[in-house]
């Protein structure tokens, strides 16, 4: 990674249906992630928190996509729109932008600025496959439809602050999903994206698994994002999140999968962006979340447990 990391708190909870994931960069910060990637070997510079107002000030229907239903559709973007920019800025100053979030739709701000200058693969760390559309949601929360926005699917296509025109459904590929809609099952199975479920892993091992998904991220691209969504991990090990689901990745299996970036990052230097979001005090115990949270980030910037 660049030596110096850049810390964007978007601490945006409009996405969600369960509120204090708003206060997940506090946490995470509290967790001593700074700390943590200094003992990884790179300077952390925290960038503050992008201001943000609270869900109970706003309408969630005063826009409303062309159909369906998307819940603080300004809202979400306005986030995402500075959000973009703080992240290009990054980029621009030879700096890496770690943003924090805040519910998972803070990726589309996250990858729009990474993709700005650059073809774009990610991988998504995550029990979810965020690809709905307000057409084919069934809670119109945008968090649930962060990549459709990204990829223009649906009512996006008509957004320009939504989508991504430099990231390609052929270069993103999803690690260790669990949890998936009936309808949006078959947008994952009809699109061009790569799926690694917990069955995989379970078969195949971790580290073959991502070694595969970064093939599949990097290919034909600039960069990849990497978007770690904390109820990938099973919920035993990461209660603070607000759409737990059991059977997630275990606490070393995490580690290994960003172990394993950090590892091929260091011979191509292929990571561009991350984002950390979904960790939710309230359902914490313990700040356990933020601190996994936080040792995974710095796992990804090349710490080690052992």
């Amino acid at each position: 990674m660049a030596t110096t990391v850049r810390i964007i708190g978007a601490p945006m909870d409009y996405g969600a249906d369960r509120r204090g994931v708003d206060m997940g960069p506090s946490a995470i910060r509290y967790a001593e992630v700074a700390d943590r990637l200094s003992d990884a070997g790179v300077t952390a510079v925290d960038d503050g928190d992008l201001s943000i107002p609270r869900a109970e000030e706003r309408d969630p229907n005063t826009d409303e996509p062309i159909e369906g239903t998307a819940k603080f559709l300004r809202e979400v973007e306005d986030v995402c729109t500075r959000l973009e920019e703080r992240v290009a800025e990054t980029l621009a100053d030879g700096e890496f932008p770690l943003v924090l979030g805040g519910d998972h739709s803070v990726a589309i701000g996250s990858m729009r600025g990474s993709a700005r200058e650059a073809d774009l693969g990610a991988i998504w760390f995550d029990a979810h496959a965020d690809l709905n559309t307000p057409a084919t949601s069934p809670s119109g929360n945008v968090h649930g439809m962060p990549l459709a926005a990204t990829l223009g699917r649906g009512a996006f296509g008509d957004l320009s602050w939504a989508r991504a025109p430099r990231v390609r459904e052929e270069s993103i590929a999803y690690v260790g999903l669990r949890s998936i809609d009936e309808r949006e099952r078959e947008l994952v199975r009809d699109s061009e994206m790569t799926a690694y479920t917990m069955a995989d892993i379970d078969e195949r091992g971790m580290t073959a698994v991502v070694e595969d998904a970064l093939d599949v991220a990097t290919d034909g691209t600039d960069g990849v994002h990497v978007s770690l969504d904390l109820d990938w991990v099973d919920p035993k090990t990461a209660p603070g999140v607000g759409t737990p689901v059991r059977g997630g990745v275990t606490y070393r299996e995490a580690h290994a999968a960003l172990e394993t970036v950090s590892e091929r990052h260091a011979t191509e230097e292929i990571v561009r962006s991350m984002d950390v979001v979904e960790v939710n005090p309230i359902l914490d115990e313990g700040n356990e979340t933020a601190t996994i949270a936080a040792e995974l980030t710095a796992s990804a910037f090349g710490n080690r447990i052992l």
